[in-house]
């Protein structure tokens, strides 16, 4: 293995540096063993840092990808996924789609001419549940409805009753994570479409190490089918209203949902380890 790697940071799910939410990205020639890279996620200390090599060109996938939070490994992550496809685009190691072999199966993403990227996640499954007790506490604020996407992401999505609502939440993390394996969907739908989003969000993983989420790829899996299901509409933009903030275009395609967004590049440089 070479004594340095090249390391980016990558803005995701916006057009404009400081925004979104930030990402890790090293292209390698193979995964080095577990430990190595559970410290570099550590050392990156973002949300989430993506590590992938290339795939023989005869495979059903280009590419395998991992992401890593700086405490776990994880099974899915949209934002860097998004950073990686920016990375792999903007330096012409690939063009077109994109295949990536991941714990969740095979994911693409394809780059636009408009600069957007394009993701094709498999769709959150959602089944109603009973409000756990405690759960208003805990989140600061009386769920209208509860619904478990613990299938497949491990989340509880939890309706609240307006956007003023979701933006003023300040929850309890450490009683968040009784609820859930990775954590908490706060939504309701937008208080003005008309400002180019339908719903907002706000993400709470404190079981993955990350207390807020500025922008959730993953989520947004879920929030689809959601949102689809009451707006009447397939394709929907949601707003992640954290600190940093962020949009997902999201289109439901039945058991597939796609994502798209944009990336910027922030930070470029050589990892010594």
């Amino acid at each position: 293995m070479p004594t340095s790697h090249r390391i980016r940071i990558v803005d995701a799910f916006t057009d404009r540096p400081f925004a979104g939410n930030p990402a890790g990205v090293l292209l390698l020639d193979t995964f080095p063993e577990d430990a190595w890279l559970q410290n570099v996620a550590a050392e990156v200390n973002h949300a989430e840092t993506a590590f992938a090599h290339p795939l023989p060109a005869d495979g059903e996938a280009d590419w395998a990808l991992r992401w890593f939070t700086p405490a776990t490994e994880v099974d899915l992550c949209g934002h860097a996924t998004l950073a990686t496809a920016h990375v792999l685009q903007v330096t012409g190691t690939a063009q077109g789609p994109v295949r990536f072999a991941t714990r969740s199966g095979v994911l693409t993403t394809t780059a636009r001419a408009d600069g957007t990227i394009t993701m094709d996640f498999p769709t959150a499954p959602l089944t109603a549940a009973k409000i756990p007790d405690g759960a208003a506490q805990a989140l600061g604020a009386e769920p209208l409805a509860v619904y478990d996407a613990g299938a497949s992401l491990g989340d509880l999505l939890v309706e609240l009753a307006d956007e003023k609502t979701v933006r003023s939440l300040t929850p309890d993390h450490k009683a968040l994570a009784e609820f859930s394996e990775r954590g908490i969907i706060a939504t309701a739908p937008a208080e003005d479409p008309t400002l180019g989003y339908d719903f907002v969000s706000r993400c709470f993983f404190p079981n993955v190490g990350i207390d807020e989420d500025p922008v959730t790829g993953s989520a947004h899996t879920a929030l689809a089918p959601f949102w689809s299901q009451r707006l009447g509409r397939a394709e929907l933009t949601g707003l992640q209203a954290s600190a940093r903030s962020g949009l997902v275009r999201t289109e439901l395609r039945g058991d597939r949902t796609l994502l798209t967004g944009r990336a910027v590049t922030v930070i470029e440089g050589e990892l010594h380890a």
